[in-house]
């Protein structure tokens, strides 16, 4: 069963820096696509940056030139380097995969940024 485990979330000073990580389990392989997306309160789950197997990347607009996405397809990880981190990025982080035509999901880490 393939499962996504989160971590690096926490509470930091606006202007602060955190990195998530996310690591799908089990042998699987060929993951086509990963991301992460993000719920803040009141809002909808938006897509804040992916990556394809080649590592082509996109980025919301808001954090683009903050946040740098990567992976290791060997370990089958996806990290998301978030620096110069704004209030406005408060919200749960969702990690997810594309695998054999299927999205799978992790719990989501929750990250504040206080003013």
């Amino acid at each position: 069963q393939v499962q996504l485990v989160e971590s690096g979330g926490g509470l930091v000073q606006a202007g602060g820096s955190l990195r998530l990580s996310c690591a799908a389990s089990g042998s699987i392989s060929s993951i086509s696509t990963m991301g992460w997306y993000r719920r803040a309160p009141g809002k909808q789950r938006e897509l804040v940056a992916a990556i394809t197997t080649v590592g082509f990347t996109n980025y919301d607009d808001s954090v683009k030139g903050r946040f740098t996405i990567s992976r290791n397809n060997a370990k089958n990880t996806v990290y998301l380097q978030m620096n110069s981190l704004k209030p406005e990025d408060t919200a749960v982080y969702y990690c997810k995969i594309v695998w054999r035509g299927t999205d799978y999901w992790g719990q989501g880490t929750q990250v504040t940024v206080s003013s």
